[in-house]
């Protein structure tokens, strides 16, 4: 037991990156962390963490011995509920994060019926448009939207999201049509300021051949919504996932633009902690948000 106790030390100090943060969660004291820590570098002749007063990362060592513990964790915690997760009753209080427009226009109107199907779980969804970290935060799971990069959290897709480069007509009646996506330079586009290389819009056409477009314009902003609701207004055009614009396509408020080059799409993910893939309230949930989305969402049937 001493052995799986220093184990479990050891895979929190990683994946929260101190001991006093591992030490909180597990309820111990940061002296109990330290000497365990030590005891099992002791014991397997081999230092995992590099440590400096100001950081902590892991050694190659280190890295390696986190996947295998992190293996015999899981597998101790599923051999522990094997007997009666299945069937386990979804309960207690789940916390969520997710993107604020996305939750707003598409989570929120499913929570009444999640709650009514499982009345046993109280939800607490917090949204923002921040990346939040799952295990120092506190929360079960978070919706993510584009490109993950933590590989220490299980993911699983939920929906495609379709990026769209559209404008209002107005904008179009005044300043023309792109043609191209070398045209944008000339365009005012609203860009979205939490990606990384905001002022660079990617496309790729029915061949293969791609473009990287540095792009310029009036408006940045962290939320989609206000960019929708720029281009809706005429400033410029605007590339948007259709879970946001899809109803303004099919209406006519906005236009589609250089439908034959591909922007570079993303997907919706459920992302959660590696230990708590069992949780039947975790599962529920993710469940419940596969089947209401699925490979074509209903942002896309409407087109």
């Amino acid at each position: 037991m001493d052995r799986l106790d220093s184990m479990e030390a050891f895979v929190r100090v990683a994946e929260i990156g101190s001991f006093s943060g591992a030490a909180h969660r597990l309820g111990i004291s940061k002296s109990v962390i330290s000497r365990q820590i030590s005891a099992l570098e002791t014991r397997l002749g081999a230092r995992l963490f590099h440590r400096t007063t100001r950081s902590l990362s892991l050694t190659e060592v280190g890295l390696a011995y986190l996947e295998r513990c992190q293996r015999i964790l899981s597998d101790i915690e599923e051999a522990d509920g094997s007997v009666s997760a299945l069937q386990a009753t979804p309960r207690g209080r789940l916390r969520v994060n997710a993107p604020m427009s996305f939750a707003i226009h598409h989570l929120a109107p499913l929570v009444p019926s999640f709650l009514e199907r499982y009345p046993e779980v109280d939800l607490d969804m917090e949204m923002n448009d921040r990346y939040v970290n799952l295990i120092e935060e506190g929360f079960d799971l978070a919706i993510r939207i584009g490109r993950l990069e933590d590989s220490s959290l299980i993911a699983r897709q939920l929906a495609p999201s379709r990026l769209v480069l559209c404008a209002s007509p107005d904008y179009l009646r005044h300043h023309g049509r792109p043609e191209t996506p070398d045209d944008l330079a000339t365009h005012c586009c609203l860009t979205y300021s939490a990606r990384t290389l905001a002022s660079e819009w990617r496309f790729q056409d029915s061949r293969g051949k791609r473009w990287t477009v540095e792009i310029k314009g009036r408006l940045r902003a962290n939320n989609g919504d206000l960019l929708r609701e720029a281009a809706l207004a005429g400033i410029g055009l605007v590339r948007l996932p259709t879970f946001l614009c899809g109803r303004d396509l099919q209406a006519g408020r906005l236009v589609s633009l250089l439908t034959e080059y591909v922007p570079q799409d993303m997907a919706i993910h459920a992302v959660y902690p590696h230990n708590r893939h069992l949780s039947p309230k975790v599962r529920a949930f993710v469940d419940f948000l596969a089947g209401e989305f699925g490979p074509r969402p209903h942002w896309d049937l409407i087109e």
